[in-house]
């Protein structure tokens, strides 16, 4: 029996630094876009490169592996020299990999993640087998024996089993934390509200409550920094049309502004932990996964555990890799002890 059951992607990926690397800023009277450029038809030189498993389902699970609960991993992949990593990336990490599918016929996930020199990065994706999880495929007992299930963003096919895990889950009793992605959000708020009905906690960046909610975020100085006045107005909008059930938080990540959180009754705005960055590239699946995982050690203490989240949100970017930094809650609870003035606030 596992306390922590994680569905979602595994992906081989490879990450590709480059000092010809540009930032190009594209202007228009409504927006502005930012591209990471190379010269056409050119060969460029790399200056470093790796490879790293990840994926949210196996980013998370190592996370939460690493923070000490016992953790089963349901992913897809294929029979491959990529599969043959993903495995092998596992050989040293206190992980059920029992209930992982393998199929033959098809590839597993694979990325290229360009880096840039600002330490953000851009993501080649080819989705494989991480887009085709059936209902078949899933071993639901372990789901019911389960004290938390955490989904991760899902793509492809693999969104039709959404629902059916969500609503086997909550039917069971077992904790849902549902970190929600552009492809089930994009299914409109009619489907997504199906699996917001079974979740208790619901993870999501500000750009993906905008596209669920349809609620865009206009410009107000009241917006961004933490040290400023209450929550944009905008944002509380999505809160209270993303919160669907009596028993849930929603978290809503804003990258350099921090996250906040709403519970029904407060809301919540935590700064982001300073720390350098090297790659951003798993900040978010650390973030969810570690409130979840707090939320539990810190009896329902919703500051607390996004400060928890932030901190570790932040040792996983100050390295290579999207599992490289993760820290442990000992770890966590000595950064915030010797950050007393780091803090959450509470609005209502």
């Amino acid at each position: 029996m596992c306390d922590v059951i994680t569905i979602g992607s595994a992906t081989m990926d490879v990450f590709v630094e480059s000092d010809d690397a540009n930032i190009v800023s594209v202007y228009t009277k409504s927006k502005k876009s930012e591209f990471m450029s190379y010269p056409y038809g050119a060969k460029v030189e790399i200056e470093d490169f790796t490879s790293q498993v990840g994926g949210g389902g196996v980013n998370t699970a190592v996370n939460f592996a690493n923070l000490g609960y016992k953790t089963s991993a349901i992913f897809k992949i294929g029979d491959d020299i990529y599969s043959e990593g993903v495995l092998e990336s596992f050989k040293n990490k206190n992980i059920d990999l029992s209930n992982i599918i393998q199929d033959p016929k098809i590839s597993t996930g694979f990325s290229i993640i360009l880096v840039s020199f600002q330490g953000d990065r851009t993501v080649l994706a080819h989705r494989g087998a991480n887009a085709m999880i059936k209902k078949s495929d899933i071993n639901f007992d372990a789901i019911k024996n389960a004290k938390l299930l955490y989904i991760a963003p899902m793509n492809g096919d693999s969104t039709k089993v959404l629902d059916d895990i969500a609503t086997f889950a909550s039917e069971n009793n077992v904790f849902v934390c549902f970190n929600a992605g552009s492809t089930s959000i994009k299914k409109g708020f009619n489907y997504l509200k199906k699996i917001l009905e079974n979740a208790n906690i619901v993870v999501m960046n500000k750009e993906e409550a905008s596209l669920a909610t349809k609620i865009q975020v206009r410009p107000d100085t009241r917006e961004a920094k933490y040290s400023e006045e209450p929550l944009h107005p905008d944002i509380k909008e999505m809160f209270k049309k993303l919160k669907v059930r009596d028993y849930q938080v929603v978290v809503i990540t804003d990258g350099k502004n921090g996250a906040y959180a709403y519970d029904g009754n407060q809301f919540y705005i935590c700064p982001v932990f300073d720390g350098p960055v090297v790659s951003t590239l798993g900040a978010g699946d650390a973030f969810a996964s570690t409130f979840c995982a707090a939320l539990e050690r810190n009896r329902l203490d919703i500051a607390k555990s996004l400060m928890y989240a932030s901190v570790n949100s932040a040792a996983a970017v100050s390295e290579f890799g999207a599992t490289q930094g993760l820290l442990t809650f000992e770890q966590i609870e000595e950064k915030l002890k010797n950050t007393p003035d780091y803090t959450c606030k509470i609005i209502k």
